[in-house]
């Protein structure tokens, strides 16, 4: 295997910052404002049938912006944009999700379910189903991702949840076309930095580990340190300096915000999270998490057209203590109504749809296009699948000498094959819909 090399980056120069509200925008802004009240009765008259969260006559003007530029709303609305992926339910769908075998592809052990011996195997038996009525979420399809990315660059960057969409993509598109590993970490276990090709369509897929976006060192970089050290105002080195190379930037994050960490700008202490006995301001999670991704989206639509997808936080399912067994359990999805979205995943939702609408808007004044920033919203459908987790099957035969009292459990990322095969099904779909 050959050693890293960088891709060759585009030509294109870093334009300006997105941060600043220019004239051009107050004009866009005023446009809509005034066009609002008439699309909303053009919506009522033709898009009766959308659902209850899109009847609205008025909303807020960021949240007509956020469904109109990040996700799409009703099809009769934007019909070009597509359906709305964000709301629905899990139906019964047998063998829908038994379409890779994982060991085949190389997934990472703690998520190989099947091989680690978990017994039922329901978990692969169902499909998400899209509250809008007429919108239908189509299985993924290797040949039709592989041609909407022909020749261009995949990028999965975040925590832990990237890389786990990131080998699940993978196996779906290896499940029909030959690929090959073309890096991978030097150090054993390690799955920091992972890169594939796919001949066949001149097509790259990397990952890029970097669970903060920003710059972080300690735990990051030693699990035994006691917290993380996060420099809000820089990006992390590997993922920021390809960033010109990537066609297709996947960002996924969020979980590593809730541990004990401190915040810098530049040499300067601005808060920390978990760690009182430091005497800084506690800074919580929301105001880090929505700095860390306006700069990445922000670096990423600096320069060269791309499509930037920002998936919503996938939220974990530890009903207990991290190593009790049951703690995840469950053998179904939940039902509709059976268990609502946490308050806090809700706002680290809204985060990324502000954020995103804010860029798009922002792209539109400054007449850039050719950039889309999309968002990726796994919250609800992650939610609710409590029962898609490897659980104590992150070990192989984990109940071989019994059933031990503790035993540690990963409630956190999704078995592969599993749920987070969704994620990739709407990313095709985000990357269709405008062709």
């Amino acid at each position: 295997m050959a050693a890293y090399q960088p891709l060759h980056q585009h030509s294109h120069k870093p334009s300006s910052s997105y941060g600043s509200v220019s004239l051009g925008l107050r004009t866009v802004l005023a446009w809509l404002l005034s066009a609002l009240l008439g699309l909303a009765l053009l919506h009522l008259l033709r898009c009766s049938h959308c659902g209850a969260r899109e009847k609205a006559m008025v909303s807020p003007l960021l949240q007509y912006i956020t469904s109109t530029y990040s996700q799409g709303t009703c099809m009769c609305l934007l019909s070009t944009y597509g359906c709305d992926y964000s709301e629905g339910q899990w139906v019964r769908a047998p063998g829908h999700a038994r379409r890779y075998n994982g060991t085949e592809c190389n997934v990472k052990g703690s998520e190989n379910c099947i091989r680690n011996g978990r017994p039922d195997t329901g978990y692969l038996d169902w499909r998400w189903q899209p509250s809008a009525d007429g919108c239908h979420l189509p299985s993924f399809d290797a040949a039709s991702f592989l041609a909407a990315v022909r020749g261009k660059h995949v990028a999965f960057l975040g925590d832990s949840m990237a890389r786990n969409q990131a080998e699940s993509l993978v196996c779906l598109l290896g499940a029909s076309f030959p690929y090959r590993m073309v890096y991978q970490d030097p150090e054993p276990g390690t799955r920091k930095f992972w890169r594939w090709a796919f001949p066949s369509h001149d097509v790259t897929v990397s990952v890029y580990w970097a669970p903060f976006l920003a710059r972080a060192t300690g735990k990051p970089e030693n699990y035994s340190e006691p917290y993380s050290s996060v420099y809000l105002d820089a990006l992390a080195e590997r993922w920021s300096a390809d960033a010109d190379t990537m066609d297709v930037a996947v960002v996924s994050t969020g979980h590593w915000f809730w541990n004990p960490s401190v915040y810098y700008n530049g040499s300067v202490v601005v808060g920390t999270h978990r760690l009182s006995d430091l005497n800084h301001t506690e800074i919580g999670v929301f105001s880090p998490y929505r700095e860390a991704i306006r700069m990445t989206i922000r670096r990423l639509v600096s320069s060269a057209a791309r499509t930037v997808v920002v998936a919503t936080f996938s939220p974990a399912h530890f009903e207990k203590e991290w190593d009790d067994p049951a703690t995840c359990a469950r053998r179904l999805p939940y039902r509709e109504g059976e268990r609502e979205v946490d308050a806090m995943h809700a706002e680290l939702r809204s985060i990324v749809r502000e954020e995103t609408a804010a860029a798009a808007v922002a792209m539109i004044d400054g007449g850039r296009g050719a950039t889309t920033v999309e968002v990726l919203d796994v919250t609800k459908l992650a939610a609710m699948r409590p029962d898609g987790h490897p659980g104590v099957y992150m070990k192989r035969d984990p109940f071989a000498r019994g059933v031990p009292e503790r035993l540690q459990s990963d409630c956190l990322h999704f078995c592969l094959p599993g749920p987070v095969d969704t994620f990739n099904e709407i990313l095709l779909q985000l990357l269709t819909k405008r062709r």
